[in-house]
């Protein structure tokens, strides 16, 4: 990379960081807040581990990058991309990919090794290549050996890879799935890959009918080994986000809100700790595991679930934002807290080596003023 050149700064960002706290209005008043705000000592953790997050919300549309500043307080920043959902993350955290409403998108830094952008950003993501798939309700992305993206093609219920022809490639479909049909039939979500290949894939049911998952959502999830074409754990809760970390599976079973593995030998569901809101996405460092949390949907879809009852039982109301499970004691170690606008998220990812991430998006001049040149 020889350098970045931009006539004007780049990395503008209308976010008013407050200790602890970050708060925007996204609209003119009256409009919504959003206030993002890091435990005690959420941002002193991400200091200790050397590492920035990001995740989506698909409910308004953003993908927020978490830092922290120079000065040690929270560096919260966001982009809007319709429809965002799934993130993987290059181990030099150099490249990111993203799913959105009918594109795939990677993106690429733009800042040298060891320099930083006005501001003290060290990375600056900037898309570079996008994959246009058509709206396949595209969730998990996750990066093979050779680096190269496969995601979960909901809509047709399969793995997919991106094309340089048409609109994708099928990879794998579930045994239960006699063809690739536009119908979300058992609302196949999540993907782990292990050694660099699709392992394990997560699905809210084995329905072989057009949204027959629907009618599945309490009980009927199940995992999935892709190489061995079969399934081996079952009675799960709307199951999102499985990786593969240490020689163990981890599961969100997100209808019952509970975070935990699951025993290959056995095929049984373990827990590790509860959690207070709807779990989707699902990123491991060392040992910790950092987890998105969704307030419940005021919908059929998300209601009637173990979760509600779960809730109820100990007297709280779901949160948004992410939790940091140590796993050596299944405690919540940190967390970040979302009130406001946002509601939902989607995916979460680590990005390793990284302080203060920012991004560039398309719907202001920015990306027009931003040239760099390959050397």
């Amino acid at each position: 990379m020889g350098g970045i050149s931009s006539r004007k700064n780049a990395l503008t960002c209308d976010w008013r960081v407050k200790p602890g706290r970050a708060r925007r209005s996204l609209m003119s008043t009256p409009a919504p807040q959003l206030e993002i705000a890091g435990s005690r000592n959420f941002t002193s953790w991400l200091r200790e581990q050397r590492l920035s997050l990001a995740f989506t919300t698909y409910q308004t549309g953003k993908l927020f990058l978490i830092g922290t500043k120079p000065d040690g307080k929270l560096s919260v920043f966001e982009r809007t991309f319709e429809r965002c959902m799934g993130l993987a993350v290059s181990p030099d955290a150099k490249t990111l990919w993203m799913s959105s409403i009918y594109q795939l998108w990677r993106f690429e830094n733009a800042i040298p090794s060891g320099t930083t952008a006005p501001g003290g950003y060290d990375r600056l993501y900037v898309p570079q290549l996008g994959y246009t798939t058509g709206d396949v309700d595209a969730h998990d992305i996750a990066l093979d050996r050779e680096g190269r993206p496969l995601f979960v093609n909901t809509l047709f219920s399969c793995i997919a890879a991106p094309s340089e022809s048409h609109s994708f490639r099928p990879v794998w479909r579930p045994p239960f799935i006699t063809k690739l049909a536009a119908e979300d039939r058992c609302h196949m979500n999540g993907l782990a890959l292990r050694d660099g290949t699709p392992a394990f894939v997560t699905a809210v049911s084995t329905t072989d009918v057009h949204e027959g998952w629907r009618e599945k959502r309490r009980d009927d999830g199940v995992v999935i080994d892709v190489q061995a074409n079969e399934i081996i754990c079952r009675s799960l809760s709307m199951p999102h986000s499985p990786r593969w970390h240490d020689g163990k599976l981890y599961v969100l079973n997100s209808g019952a809100g509970e975070f935990g593995t699951v025993n290959l030998a056995s095929g049984k569901f373990e827990p590790i700790c509860f959690c207070p809101g709807y779990a989707r996405g699902l990123a491991i460092v060392g040992n910790f595991a950092v987890i998105g949390l969704s307030t419940c949907r005021e919908n059929r879809t998300f209601s009637g679930l173990a979760l509600d009852d779960a809730l109820a039982a100990k007297d709280v109301q779901p949160r948004c934002g992410l939790l940091v499970v140590d796993l050596r004691t299944g405690d919540i170690a940190h967390s970040l807290n979302i009130e406001g606008i946002v509601r939902e998220l989607y995916d979460v990812a680590i990005l390793p080596g990284v302080i203060m991430p920012g991004a560039l998006g398309f719907k202001t001049e920015e990306i027009r003023r931003t040239i760099t040149i390959e050397e």
